[in-house]
């Protein structure tokens, strides 16, 4: 791939579109910023720069070019970033070689030829047919089942996997592709989809990754499961895929709220009803990786699942750690006795605006669901109201809310709220779910650094600080040189060289310096000047060249102190320890 090109998308697309696709994002100056999508946090460490076209997290320290965060976002080697933005930017990249596409670009390949030959057979066979038949009678319109690419898969044992090897593709990579299923017998694969309605699964570049499969007319066999779906592959995992993410991420930000729903219908009629901010975890419990994805676009999520709290179900553990991952969190109740937001919308989708304009948060539903399964009056029974509702009091994280659900509980139980707030000091929560959120997704800003590790960021500083503003080199003595490392030295000396430049911009300061070094290094330092510094000026510089000589005599020290214990010769030694009882006393002198 010629960089002429790679210039040409980079001169089309803006960083601040292509990360705001994927991120809510919130102005702060000249720059943009929001959660990290690539660690844990609580707090806003992650920084876009349009005038530098470039994004900086200061929690975990990625950070890049556009290319760069596709690459990171989307798990994809260089390769196939640059498709993806390419597409975006309209570019027509010149013809690859055959021979070196990747095995991934290849299963994308697979799913997108997968995807029209189902779509064909839901329109031309006669079964495709009354296939389409049922989607319209379930409500969904014509203009759904083109825009969510709905098909058919005729009921043959290798019919799209015959297509697929016409068109060239190895039935090993269909088996790769999830859409086959290796023979024990030691024949051919067979197609895992057979005679059902097919649900395509997309990513976030609305990209064909995967397959959700639907039977539509009774089975011979009655233990043949509803649906199936395509299993874990280099391209799909269900744990980090939400259906309909790629057509409801605009949407979700925009709403700054996102409605969770369980089937791939019912995101389709959500949509069809206007509610294009609607999603769907389809074939499993909410994960830590799912929400880390809708992180990126709201801290609110409207419920709409089958919602049974009172045991250890998938449910409710997704929702504790929803709640340990600082969403807000509220219940859409079912409307007229529905059993869910499809039906409901064919009902009436009026019905459904309101469930959703009427949703309880989720202490209210704790609440009204657990009074209604139980007998307040009945000793027994307050005990197992409480064993519900204690926890879900326990993990909020605010003392006055908390104290609001302890007095509700105390009242509705008929019992002091001493009673209450003693059991509540017992409650003991479950807490495995976190420490699988931790071992995911671990708190990088809170990480303990070595010696070298103070040294680069009191260093990295002192750059920032003089990238703000190029006077504060005047307090950088030649005698400062020796505290630094040979990068920031010369860093420091070529400042100064060409700091009559400063009116013509970083480049004209920077231009003695390889261009990796001014992309990855310099860029980043100026905006961490432009984020964390605002009053900082040359005290803090001050500070940090004392602590840089701090840390040089402690290493001096550490050296000195090697060298006694490993010296035969007593003259020497007693020369030595003069020389660290010299640099002990100045260092205690110095702070």
């Amino acid at each position: 791939m010629s960089d002429s090109q790679i210039e040409e998308i980079k001169n089309k697309l803006n960083v601040l579109d292509v990360v705001g696709s994927y991120i809510k994002l919130s102005k702060t100056g000249v720059n943009y910023r929001g959660l990290c999508p690539f660690h844990n946090e609580k707090g806003p460490s992650f920084f876009v720069s349009p005038s530098r076209q470039m994004w900086k997290c200061f929690g975990c320290g990625k950070g890049g070019d556009i290319f760069e965060f596709i690459k990171e976002i989307e798990g994809v080697e260089f390769g196939d970033a640059l498709r993806l933005l390419a597409n975006k930017a309209g570019v027509e990249l010149k013809r690859e070689n055959p021979q070196v596409i990747s095995e991934r670009k290849k299963l994308y390949e697979i799913c997108d030829l997968a995807c029209s030959f189902f779509e064909k057979q839901l329109g031309n066979s006669a079964f495709g047919k009354e296939a389409k038949e049922y989607l319209l009678k379930r409500g969904i319109k014509e203009e759904s089942i083109k825009k969510w690419r709905l098909g058919y898969s005729p009921d043959t044992w290798q019919g799209l996997s015959d297509f697929l090897v016409g068109r060239g593709y190895a039935r090993e990579e269909i088996v790769r592709a999830g859409l086959a299923v290796q023979s024990e017998r030691g024949n051919n694969p067979y197609d895992r989809f057979r005679g059902r309605i097919i649900f395509p699964i997309f990513d976030l570049n609305s990209q064909v990754i995967g397959f959700g499969a639907r039977i539509f007319k009774e089975m011979d066999k009655k233990e043949t499961a509803k649906y199936i779906n395509t299993p874990q592959t280099l391209l799909y995992d269900k744990s980090n895929v939400l259906y309909g993410a790629n057509y409801a991420k605009v949407a979700i930000r925009k709403n700054n709220e996102c409605v969770l729903t369980e089937g791939y219908t019912d995101a389709i009629m959500c949509h069809q009803a206007g509610f294009e901010n609607t999603v769907a975890v389809s074939g499993t419990a909410l994960t830590l990786r799912h929400l880390n994805l809708l992180k990126r676009y709201t801290d609110n999520l409207l419920l709409s699942f089958d919602m049974d709290l009172a045991g250890d179900t998938a449910t409710k553990r997704g929702i504790n750690l929803a709640q340990s991952q600082g969403f807000n969190i509220k219940v859409i109740d079912t409307y007229s006795g529905a059993k869910d937001p499809a039906e409901i919308i064919l009902e009436n989708p009026e019905n459904w605006s309101k469930s959703v304009k009427n949703a309880r948060t989720i202490m209210d539903f704790y609440f009204d669901s657990t009074f209604a399964k139980f007998n307040k009056t009945n000793p027994q029974e307050k005990k197992e109201i409480g064993r519900i509702i204690l926890p879900a009091i326990k993990r909020l994280q605010n003392k006055i809310e908390q104290s609001h659900w302890v007095q509700k509980l105390s009242e509705k139980l008929g019992v002091s709220q001493e009673a209450v707030l003693e059991e509540l000091k017992n409650t003991k929560i479950d807490n495995t779910y976190m420490q699988a959120a931790e071992v995911a997704s671990p708190q990088i800003g809170n990480r303990n650094f070595s010696i070298e590790g103070r040294k680069k960021l009191l260093e990295d500083k002192i750059i920032s600080l003089v990238l703000k503003d190029p006077e504060n080199l005047n307090l950088i003595e030649e005698s400062h040189h020796c505290l630094f490392c040979d990068k920031t030295k010369n860093l420091i000396e070529t400042i100064k060289k060409n700091a009559g430049q400063k009116e013509k911009g970083l480049e004209a300061v920077f231009a003695d310096i390889p261009k990796d070094e001014y992309k990855d290094l310099l860029n980043t330092l100026s905006l961490k000047a432009e984020v964390d510094y605002g009053e900082d000026g040359p005290d803090e510089i001050q500070l940090c060249l004392s602590q840089l000589k701090d840390i040089k005599l402690r290493n001096k020290l550490n050296e000195l102190s090697g060298a006694v214990k490993l010296e035969n010769d007593e003259q020497k030694k007693d020369e030595l320890v003069k020389e660290f009882d010299k640099k002990a006393k100045e260092l205690h002198s110095k702070n």
